[in-house]
């Protein structure tokens, strides 16, 4: 490829990158927003979950139908349309009557703004792969690492600018000042964006976008597994918990959370640097043994703090710092995750193979989700705990059929390092 061309594709990168960053920043502010305007209103904790099962359930239809629309027509059609469905979204909830603010006409937001997240973070995830070298499975790491860290933080941030925001102007207020954030996303992207990402393949098949490669398979029902332990003490038991059992103020949870996240999505960044370490004292990528030991390690975590929580230790000490601990292995076993796939995938399919990859996320989150509302008013955060648990041991027990890097990726880092 040419110097011109690894130009533009690098500028076409960033400005995907930007654009995502101002949905990323908007969703996580919304949902923070939609959770706790409802449960204010008297919503039980399932019924809070219940506005989020469509925004789950979309985005594994999303990223299956996703890629296969991006592999016909190309990765800048996708990311505009998840920009243009976003405002849509937002704009239901924030430029109609409040009379309008019941459930199904939120859950229909929300199935809008989950079709939204995954068109966009689909555009810039497979991004990478046409960008980062080829021939160096570290400089792919790396690139991968970094945008998944800055999503990360800046989902962070916005659960703090819906805690805020939400204290200050109001819920619909709040929704019409994430529609300017997005649309100018939007417009820096339709306005400076040449070409096309990647090439369009018009002979893609949706019976493709099924993964027949065992690798990929396993991956996808790792992730699915690593994300519903995440989200179902998360999403709804772990705010709520904190708003109504500890009394802390919607600002002060939703801060909690965002640093949380970003701390999460600093660790993401970092992990090349963290696991490389080792790489480069062993010639290593890292590999299906990597993410095996990591979710081994995750799995610990959320059981110690059910202990604690249950038992006479400060409840507020005990989630704080187990939330941090946990954050930091979970974020290095996601970094190792999303590195995986795009190692496995070829360039050729790889709108196919982040979609379907997605899509196991999405549905683990969906679990996740729909878990976290009902076990919490069920048997409280405990339950959620000791659930997410088990799900990270599945994810360890599916990890173990994960290839080991090959020579060829040890050659590679070690040519790299």
């Amino acid at each position: 490829m040419s110097g011109t061309g690894v130009s533009g594709d690098l500028r076409n990168y960033i400005l995907v990158t930007a654009a995502y960053w101002s949905n990323t920043l908007a969703d996580g502010a919304a949902r923070i927003l939609v959770l706790f305007y409802f449960f204010d209103q008297g919503y039980s904790p399932f019924e809070v979950a219940t506005l989020f099962v469509l925004y789950e359930f979309f985005g594994i239809v999303t990223n299956l139908v996703g890629g296969w629309i991006a592999s016909r027509l190309g990765l800048k059609s996708t990311l505009f349309s998840g920009l243009l469905v976003q405002l849509v979204a937002l704009g239901m909830l924030g430029l109609v009557p409040s009379a309008w603010l019941v459930v199904p006409w939120v859950m229909a937001s929300q199935a809008l703004s989950g079709i939204a997240k995954d068109l966009t973070k689909m555009s810039s995830k497979s991004a990478v792969k046409l960008v980062a070298p080829e021939d160096s499975e570290s400089s792919l790491f790396r690139w991968v690492a970094v945008l998944t860290g800055s999503k990360n933080a800046l989902k962070g941030v916005g659960f703090f600018l819906g805690g805020v925001l939400l204290t200050l102007v109001g819920f619909q207020t709040a929704m019409v000042i994430l529609m300017a954030l997005v649309a100018s996303g939007l417009v820096l992207a339709a306005t400076m964006m040449h070409g096309d990402l990647g090439r369009a393949d018009v002979g893609a098949r949706f019976r493709h976008m099924f993964s027949h490669e065992r690798a990929i398979n396993m991956l996808a029902a790792a992730r699915l597994f690593l994300f519903a332990s995440r989200d179902v003490w998360f999403v709804v038991g772990l705010p709520v918990y904190l708003e109504s059992v500890l009394g802390w103020s919607f600002w002060e949870v939703g801060g909690f959370l965002a640093i949380w996240v970003i701390g999460y999505g600093i660790v993401q960044a970092s992990a090349p640097s963290v696991i490389g370490r080792r790489g480069r004292e062993t010639g290593r990528t890292p590999d299906g043994r990597t993410a095996t030991r990591l979710a081994l390690v995750l799995a610990l975590l959320p059981a110690l703090i059910a202990i604690a929580v249950s038992s006479d230790l400060d409840p507020t000490l005990a989630i704080v710092v187990g939330l941090i601990i946990f954050g930091v292995v979970f974020a290095m076993n996601s970094s190792v995750h999303s590195y995986l796939i795009l190692s496995y995938a070829t360039s050729e399919k790889i709108a196919k193979s982040v979609g379907f990859y997605y899509m196991a996320n999405a549905g683990g989150r969906l679990l996740g989700t729909a878990l976290s509302g009902l076990l919490y008013q069920w048997q409280g955060l405990s339950a959620c705990l000791w659930v997410s648990c088990g799900f990270v041991l599945a994810s360890a027990a599916l990890s173990t059929f994960l290839p080991a890097a090959s020579r060829r990726s040890h050659r590679r880092l070690r040519d790299a390092v």
